[in-house]
């Protein structure tokens, strides 16, 4: 049974991987006023705090890690981080790895709790993108996954922007 406890407490999920294969794929979102986002170092001490409070109500590793884990997470080359903001307050964050073949993963995307349900994520999302996109030279493809214990709105709204199933797989978090 998705979502069910298992063994060692850790919780079954369906995750599912999407792409992007051209920046012409990106459907945008309307504008929502007072949102934009802005490019961080990928160390920036706000990185950390931000992308815990997004994660912690869904159960993110990424909301467990050590420090060590943190460490290495942070100084990987190739990361680039942007805080999204609403009206200046930090409403969430996204952060992308370039894989050195032309691809960007999405490593985060989401909103901090006090922002989820405001009507802003749709727009914040075409930002990111539109970022990922513009994150290196010869960048092919744009590629995230999801959880099926995110929030209820992520899937759909990553098909909503045009990104594109290509694997659903089963795993545990």
């Amino acid at each position: 049974m998705v979502g069910a406890v298992g063994m060692l407490g850790r919780v079954e999920e369906i995750v599912t991987h999407l792409e992007m294969t051209s920046p012409a794929d990106l459907r945008p979102a309307p504008p929502v006023p007072g949102v934009a986002v802005e490019p961080i170092p990928a160390d920036a001490p706000l990185v950390r705090p931000t992308t815990v409070r997004i994660g912690e109500p869904y159960n993110w590793p990424s909301s467990r890690w050590s420090d060590d884990d943190w460490e290495w997470y942070l100084a990987r080359e190739g990361r680039h981080c942007v805080l999204i903001r609403h009206l200046g307050e930090i409403a969430g964050l996204a952060d992308y790895q370039s894989h050195g073949d032309g691809e960007v993963e999405i490593t985060t995307f989401g909103l901090v709790p006090e922002y989820v349900g405001k009507g802003i994520g749709g727009y914040a999302l075409t930002l990111a993108v539109e970022q990922a996109w513009q994150s290196g030279p010869d960048v092919r493809r744009v590629w995230l996954h999801t959880s099926d214990l995110d929030h209820p709105h992520a899937l759909p709204n990553y098909h909503r922007r045009g990104f594109r199933t290509f694997r659903t797989a089963r795993g545990r978090r």
